[in-house]
């Protein structure tokens, strides 16, 4: 930590300059001297009051102490600061009685799916989360998702601000300049952050945006459920209910469906890997960004990044990642909504309040969306929803699910622009695929290889005894 005027410093008892203790720890305690803090503070646009350079300089170095190895991204600090945000706002510890409303809500869903799955129940104790321990559960994978962007983000804004930085700065920092790339990757590390921490806000359950972030979990946050269910004007008991449910499916599919979480984050990575990063708004970012002023960065982050055009490999990683997205969402859809007819009065409301909130999302998806480029919204929900539940009709439970036996077996987003015309379709293809197979055995088996039969017929003009050559010799006459 940084010395404070009540923690001398300097000479004959006086504090030392902020800026020439800052240089003195950078350059390992020799090579502050000859600097005048104030033509740096100049040169670098500072303000020159000692307190405000103080503060600053306490932000900027824990922007410079990424952990070695860590790459571009500051991690540690992403982490810290979703943990921050999220203590922003109340986050009460969850309770025993939360905790046990939430297993039994969990427990009964569970009982509820038995009638609209083939899939078995999971056996996993549900669990209630508070907003951090949902940041701790799931950090590991909001990293593995938006690392690939991240990174290029991280490098972008360093390159940006060391091009924008002051000829008489650089010259000065010498070879403290990679502190540069440690400060592009926490501003970012922050601001994503920012947004997890925002998000924990919102999410009701471990599974709520429809991405596996955890594995083997289920789990309710007690405290967003509540949130949820403000203006409804419904039972807080139904509520965290038909939220279970959603859970407990959710939990049913990525569970007996092993392929398929590797399947949905593979998709996230391969866009997140295509995303261009727009040069010219990084450059704007860096002449926005005001050093006194650290809400100016996250303003100017919440602007964008990205260049609007995609390349056609981005287009079909965006296209599979959206059809995937909505393929989970429509069938825990169709399933909780068979799951709780009959027993839950309030379920036709509740499936509305959930669709719409999926569909438009909240501010603080709004805001991971413009940071790292990618929204998480199932766009066509609706349309995936209706498929599942004519598959339903045509093939019956045990055939709808049978569905997700393989990834090639999955409806495409074709399919989804006509979702009763799949099961024809679906037909055709397979027909056609027995066709070929039939023949491909046949020519592994040589059946093609054999010489034809010999015609046994008559009157075709072949070697019959009993017919002549040219037709005029009548049959059983001697020939000349």
């Amino acid at each position: 930590m940084m010395t404070t005027p009540e923690k001398p410093s300097g000479h004959d008892g006086e504090p030392e300059d902020p800026l020439s203790e800052l240089f003195a720890k950078l350059m390992g305690g020799a090579g502050a001297e000859g600097f005048d803090p104030t033509e740096i503070a100049k040169a670098a646009g500072l303000p020159s009051d000692p307190n405000v350079l103080r503060q600053m300089f306490e932000q900027v170095q824990a922007m410079m102490s990424a952990a070695p190895g860590e790459g571009p991204v500051n991690w540690r600090m992403a982490h810290e600061h979703a943990r921050r945000t999220a203590a922003s706002t109340s986050d009460p510890s969850v309770s025993a009685t939360q905790n046990r409303e939430v297993d039994e809500a969990l427990r009964l869903a569970e009982l509820w799916l038995d009638k609209a799955t083939e899939f078995p129940s999971t056996g996993i104790i549900g669990r209630g989360w508070s907003r951090a321990e949902w940041i701790e559960a799931t950090m590991g994978t909001w990293r593995r998702l938006t690392e690939p962007v991240a990174n290029s983000i991280a490098t972008a804004l360093s390159t940006a601000l060391s091009e924008q930085m002051p000829e008489e700065m650089k010259g000065m920092l010498g070879g403290a300049s990679s502190m540069l790339t440690n400060m592009g990757g926490t501003i970012f590390g922050m601001q994503l952050g920012a947004a997890i921490g925002a998000l924990s806000g919102d999410v009701v359950s471990s599974s709520d945006i429809g991405v596996p972030l955890v594995d083997l979990e289920m789990a309710l946050l007690p405290a967003n459920v509540t949130k949820f269910g403000e203006g409804l004007g419904l039972p807080e008991g139904d509520v965290r209910l038909y939220l279970a449910v959603r859970e407990a499916a959710h939990a049913r599919l990525f569970m007996h469906v092993p392929w398929l979480r590797g399947h949905l984050l593979g998709a996230i990575e391969d866009y997140a890997r295509g995303i261009h990063i727009d040069v010219s708004k990084i450059e704007e970012l860096a002449h926005g960004i005001d050093p006194s002023n650290p809400e100016s960065i996250q303003e100017a982050l919440q602007g964008g990044v990205f260049m609007p055009q995609r390349t056609p490999q981005q287009d079909a990683a965006l296209t599979k990642l959206e059809t995937a997205l909505a393929l989970v969402e429509g069938w825990v859809d169709e399933l909780t909504a068979a799951a709780t007819d009959g027993v839950l009065p309030s379920a036709a409301a509740l499936r509305e309040a959930v669709r719409r909130r999926r569909a438009t999302g909240g501010p603080a998806e709004h805001a991971f969306a413009s940071l790292v480029g990618l929204e998480l919204r199932p766009r066509r929900l609706r349309d995936a929803a209706t498929l599942w539940a004519s598959l339903t009709e045509e093939r019956g439970i045990a055939g709808r699910d049978a569905i997700w036996k393989h990834p090639d077996l999955l409806p495409t987003a074709e399919d989804l622009d006509d979702p009763r015309g799949f099961s024809t379709r679906r037909s055709m293809a397979e027909a056609q695929d027995s066709e070929v197979d039939e023949a491909l055995e046949k020519l592994l088996a040589g059946g093609f290889d054999e010489p034809a039969a010999p015609d046994s017929g008559t009157g075709d003009g072949g070697d019959d005894p009993d017919t002549t050559d040219d037709g005029g010799t009548p049959p059983g006459a001697p020939r000349a």
